[in-house]
Formats: structure tokens, C-alpha cells, sequence
């Protein structure tokens, strides 16, 4: 019976830590490759976590609310050839890793220790319990441990036969494209590594018994120590909740707000702002939403301002391409973009996110519809990932929504633009020489001054407002 290791991966691009929002399993409960053990919120989005390996939950290391950096142990599991077997070793009362280090097999933390960041679903778990076979009868015999240090090489390499030099020459290496990122991020040529899956294709579990046989050999004394400080974590106290003082109460910044305040400062004093306001008449606009919600060709679909509004934008940046930029410090230059990634301004329980329609300008109106109701419905949820707000151009923030006119919206960082969409209110209006109550919106619309100047964005904004004054350009003008 062994304890294997499950560390806080780096789920997000180059993420350093995450929050435990909430645990799935408890200690004693049996676990399976690929199931999901907990959910974990990042500075961008929550994720659920699965284990990569079968077992018995051991201990959890870590309170649902803490936050834990990436590459800590968060959660430890009994494994061996009887998951009833670890069951009934495993008591169901256990909340905290066990005191006892020595209950950790040596040879279980070397073979993880090359897997600092990132996890899977193992795609042949049961094929590796041959290769520690070896140690963990040494342990069961003995606890002489740290002779099962050297031994463990030289198990794994000799459990898949004495034929390493000749994989080494073998004419190709069969494998799928997240199993050779592993292999390429750990150092490990599949020319030699031996296959185990059907049809010789290199599993994720060849690549790691070869990166164990490649780095044990050379780890000293200190490092089979390493087990020691992954105890101290677990007597940190979770952070979730706010410290209440008399009159005043303290709220932890972290996840997406503190991600979000980081990237608005370096936008407001990175890139110079400059804000201009329109307000016009969208009668017609409203008109022709409440035409299309009632159109039987397009029944089903979420029809509202917004969506208009976006392709009126759409077909402003078609007549006006240079706003569809970006600033490259380090080059130096103006990076004209040919694609339209349509950044949406979400606010959910976790903060504000800007997930954004890729390829936007391609899109048809049923087409932007879906794409628009379904980047929203995951924002709200939780459920956006990371790619979804990367790479975005231009972003629209609706607080018209909370009944504000307009405001001075910040550059989401990267972006050449932003536009802030006002209220739709009922107001006394001049239309056709007479003051009629019309339907009147406010648009603001936020840009970098080092792409956009003065005049471009004054077109471009004029652009958009002509579009939703006289909606009959949305196909005049696409």
C-alpha cells in the first residue's frame, strides 16, 4: 500500500496559486482516475480539479478557502491492487493528513516529484502498479526506506524489460499531442521512452516512470526529506472569511478581483485614455428588436439591444479598421488585426470578467446570438476558462443594465477600445422638427490614444450611433 501525492496544478497561463472553493470527496471515500475531487478558483476562473490516479482518499491538506500555491500537495490518496483493502486501513473519521511522515513511501514522492505544475486523466493507471510493485514490498518487509530509494530505478527500468537502448533507436514514437507537451515539459525524448499503451502509443504514465528514472539517480539525501514541509500547510487556517472589526471589516483580495484591480492600474497608467459621448435616438433599433424577437425564423434565440449594438460595432470597425489594434511595447509597433475577438463585460458572484466572442466579425446575427447568450451564461455560472478572455481587440460593458446613463470605462489591458453602453430611457426628443418622447441612449466610448486618434475614434463612435439611428445600415453598410 502507497500514499500518493496530489499537487495544486497550474490550471490557467503561468498561474501561481489557487483558492479551495469546495471539496467533492472525504477522507475514506474511494476515488477513480479522472474523477473530479474539488473545485478550485484561479485569478480567472473556477475549475474543477480531477485526481490523476485510483485510491482512498488519505487526508485533505488544505480547508475548503484557502488559498494554496501551485506545485503544493492539496490532497494525499492510498493506492494498491484492493481499493476495499486501502478502505478499510483508512479511518472515516480522518480531516487532516496524517501526522505520521513516515506513513509516506519514499519512492511514491520521487517518482511525482519531476511533476511540479499541471495534471491529467492518466490513460493507463493500472499498468504502473507492476513497476512499484518493488517498493512496495520493500516497505511492507521493512522500514528500512530510504534503501527503496536507489531500488526504485532500477525497478522501473528493468519492469519494462532490458530493451531501453533499443526503444531509444525505435523508427518512431506513437503518442497524443498532451502526452508529447508533457514529455517536452519535463525533458523526456519519446524516442526513448518505452510504450506501454495499445498499439505502442506512449502513455502520460510511461512519461513519468521515464522522467523518475532519469531524475532518482541523482537525488541526494535532503530532497527524500521534501515530505516534511507538506504538513505545515494544513495547520494554516482557512482565509475565507472577512475579518470583522467593530466598525470596520476586511476583505481578502484575491481570485478574480484581485486579478482584475492589478489590470486596470496597469491600464489606466499605461495606456493614455481618452473618453468621448454620444447621445442620439434609438427608436427604430428598439422597434426592430421587438420585430425579431417575434420573427418565427429566429424563435428560440435571446434578441435584446446588446446584440444589435454589438453588430452595429461590428460593422464600425469594418468601416474604420484601424481601431482594431494593438500596442507592442517591446517591438514597438502597431499590430493591425484582421479578426474581431468581441470582449463582453460579464459581472458575476466572483467579479467582473471580460470573456470575448472569437471571431466575431465572421459571425451571422443568429450566429453572434447564441455565441453572445452562451459567453454569458458560462460567465455567470463560473464555468468561463481561461482561453475565453485572452486575445481579445474592442470590449463592450453594458451599464445600461443598472439604469446608469454612461460612465469613463478602463481599457481591458491589450485592447484598443471600449465601449460603454448607456440606458435606453424614454425622453423629450426633437424628431422631425417637433420635441416627441423618443427612446435615448448614451454611448462612451474609451480608447488608447497611442493607436487612436482624436479623429478615428470620433468616426468610429459616430459610426456606431448612425447604425443604431437608422438600423437599415446594418445591411447597407455591412
Amino acid at each position: 500500500m502507497t500514499i500518493r501525492e496530489f499537487k495544486m496544478p497550474d490550471v490557467g497561463e503561468g498561474l501561481t496559486e489557487a483558492e479551495i472553493l469546495k471539496w467533492f470527496v472525504q477522507p475514506g471515500d474511494t476515488v477513480t482516475d479522472g474523477q473530479v475531487v474539488c473545485e478550485v478558483e484561479t485569478a480567472k476562473a473556477a475549475v474543477e480539479l480531477p485526481i490523476p490516479f485510483d485510491g482512498v482518499v488519505h487526508a485533505l491538506l488544505f480547508e475548503e478557502g484557502t488559498t494554496v500555491d501551485v506545485g503544493q500537495v492539496i490532497i494525499s490518496v492510498q493506492t494498491g491492487p484492493s481499493g476495499e483493502a486501502a478502505a478499510a486501513e483508512v479511518p472515516a473519521t480522518v480531516t487532516a493528513p496524517a501526522p505520521a511522515p513516515a506513513q509516506v513511501e519514499e519512492p511514491a514522492v520521487a517518482a511525482r516529484q519531476p511533476v511540479l505544475v499541471g495534471y491529467g486523466v492518466s490513460q493507463a493507471s493500472t499498468k504502473r502498479r507492476p513497476r512499484k510493485a518493488a517498493g512496495d514490498v520493500a516497505t511492507q518487509n521493512g522500514t528500512a526506506a530510504p534503501a527503496v530509494v536507489p531500488a526504485q530505478p532500477v525497478a522501473a527500468a528493468t519492469q519494462n524489460g532490458t530493451a531501453a537502448p533499443a526503444a531509444a533507436g525505435a523508427a518512431r514514437a506513437l503518442a497524443k499531442p498532451p502526452v508529447r507537451k508533457l514529455a517536452k515539459d519535463l525533458g523526456i525524448d519519446l524516442a526513448t521512452v518505452v510504450p506501454t499503451g495499445d498499439g505502442g502509443v506512449v502513455t502520460r504514465e510511461d512519461v513519468h516512470a521515464a522522467a523518475a528514472a532519469a531524475i532518482v539517480p541523482q537525488v541526494a539525501a535532503p530532497v527524500v526529506a521534501a515530505p516534511a514541509p507538506v504538513q505545515a500547510p494544513a495547520e494554516v487556517p482557512a482565509q475565507a472569511a472577512p475579518a470583522a472589526t467593530g466598525r470596520e471589516t476586511r476583505i481578502p483580495v484575491k481570485g478574480v478581483r484581485k486579478v482584475t484591480a492589478q489590470a486596470m492600474v496597469g491600464s489606466a497608467f499605461t495606456a493614455p485614455h481618452v473618453t468621448e459621448f454620444i447621445t442620439f435616438d434609438v427608436t427604430r433599433t428598439m422597434k426592430l428588436v421587438q420585430e425579431l424577437k417575434e420573427d418565427p425564423d429566429l424563435a428560440g434565440l435571446r434578441i435584446n439591444p446588446l446584440l444589435l449594438i454589438a453588430k452595429a460595432v461590428l460593422v464600425a470597425i469594418r468601416r474604420n479598421p484601424d481601431v482594431n489594434a494593438s500596442w507592442d511595447e517591446a517591438a514597438q509597433e502597431i499590430v493591425l488585426k484582421h479578426y474581431v475577438n468581441l470582449g463582453i463585460a460579464a459581472a458575476t458572484p466572483r467579479g467582473l470578467i471580460v470573456p470575448n466572442i472569437k471571431d466575431a466579425h465572421a459571425k451571422t446575427l443568429r450566429e453572434l446570438s447564441e455565441s453572445l447568450s452562451g459567453l454569458v451564461a458560462t460567465a455567470r455560472d463560473g464555468k468561463t476558462s481561461p482561453a475565453d478572455m485572452q486575445n481579445g481587440t474592442l470590449t463592450l460593458t453594458n451599464v445600461g443594465v443598472f439604469g446608469v446613463d454612461t460612465g469613463t470605462p478602463i481599457l481591458n489591458p491589450g485592447e484598443s477600445a471600449i465601449l460603454a453602453v448607456g440606458a435606453i430611457k424614454l425622453q423629450p426628443w426633437v424628431h422631425k422638427g417637433k420635441v416627441k418622447p423618443r427612446q435615448v441612449t448614451t454611448l462612451a466610448l474609451s480608447f488608447d490614444h497611442r493607436l487612436i486618434d482624436g479623429e478615428l475614434g470620433s468616426r468610429f463612435l459616430a459610426d456606431i450611433a448612425a447604425v443604431l439611428e437608422h438600423p437599415r445600415r446594418l445591411v447597407t453598410w455591412a
